[in-house]
Parts: structure tokens; C-alpha cells; sequence
């Protein structure tokens, strides 16, 4: 079996300012994985498998366009979960869209919450680390284009790594 997630992953500067802030906490996924706006969580799948999901994930991409994503500002989940994210202000119907496309079909699962795109950047971590990455990106700002998203993952070391890009429209 092989774990795989779906991203659209944070381009630089921003990538490198959300890792940097999310490795303040502590927070042990840090070092793991890149920021990203997940549309598939972790997700097991029989290695004969990924041809098959590659390819649904080449459909899902063909059938949407570029957008942009504006992130802005710190929200949590808290007193649900112990999470400190980004939010998504601008693209979120576009990443709700993508999100149920790509888990369909052979990627097929329930989710333990409804769907929400953010960027995580502290979970795992003590309530003063949350408090304060919380504070750090209050103001925090990013605008960019999306023209598709990736495949990662999940490799013995517990790092999540590109596994493939999918471009809108392919």
C-alpha cells in the first residue's frame, strides 16, 4: 500500500514563510510536510492502483480552469481540534469543487469533518505555540495563481514528496 494526498502546494515566498512559522511551534509535522491547501487527505492506495488514480487525477485537472487563491489572515479549529491555519479569503468554492472531484472514484472516502481549504500551521503542539502562531500571522497576506495541483506521497521517513503535477486543462 502506498499513502498518497492531493495539494495545491504554497508557492515561494509564501511556502518558505508558513514552513518557517509552522517549525516555531514545534509542531513535529513541520520538517514533513510543505504548506498546502490539501484536497485529498492521507489515503491509502494498492500500488496496482496508482495508474488508475493518476489518471482520475489527469481528468479532474482537465476539466478545470486557473484561479487564484488569496490567503489571508490566522483562523483555528479550536475547541474541535487543536489546529492554527491560514485561511483560504478567495478560490475556496474553486477548492471545494477540486476537492470533490478528486475524491471520487477510485479515491472514494468519507471524511471525518466537511471539507474546509486552509493551510495548517500548528497542530500537535502546546496551547501557547497555537496562541502565538495564531498571533504571528493575523496579517498575514498571499496572492497567486493555481493551474493545478500535485500527488504526493508519503515516503518511509514520514515526508510528504511530489510524486506528480497536474496542470488545468492537460
Amino acid at each position: 500500500m502506498t499513502t498518497v494526498g492531493v495539494a495545491i502546494p504554497i508557492p515561494q515566498p509564501w511556502g518558505r514563510q508558513l514552513d518557517e512559522a509552522r517549525a516555531r511551534t514545534g509542531d513535529p509535522q513541520a520538517p514533513h510536510v510543505p504548506s498546502h491547501v490539501t484536497l485529498l487527505g492521507p489515503t491509502e492506495v494498492a500500488a496496482e492502483r496508482m495508474d488508475t488514480v493518476e489518471q482520475h487525477l489527469a481528468r479532474a485537472a482537465a476539466d478545470h480552469h486557473a484561479f487564484e487563491i488569496h490567503l489571508r489572515g490566522s483562523g483555528t479549529f479550536r475547541p474541535v481540534t487543536e489546529v492554527v491555519f491560514v485561511t483560504v479569503a478567495r478560490g475556496i468554492s474553486e477548492c471545494e469543487k477540486l476537492e470533490a472531484v478528486v475524491r471520487s472514484g477510485p479515491l472514494q472516502k468519507e471524511l471525518t469533518y466537511p471539507y474546509h481549504p486552509h493551510v495548517t500551521v500548528a497542530q500537535s503542539v502546546p496551547t501557547e505555540a497555537l496562541d502565538a502562531v495564531f498571533e504571528e500571522l493575523a496579517d498575514f497576506e498571499a496572492r497567486f495563481a493555481v493551474a493545478g495541483f500535485t500527488l504526493y506521497t508519503h515516503d518511509a521517513d514520514a515526508t510528504w514528496r511530489p510524486r506528480r503535477e497536474f496542470g488545468f486543462g492537460e
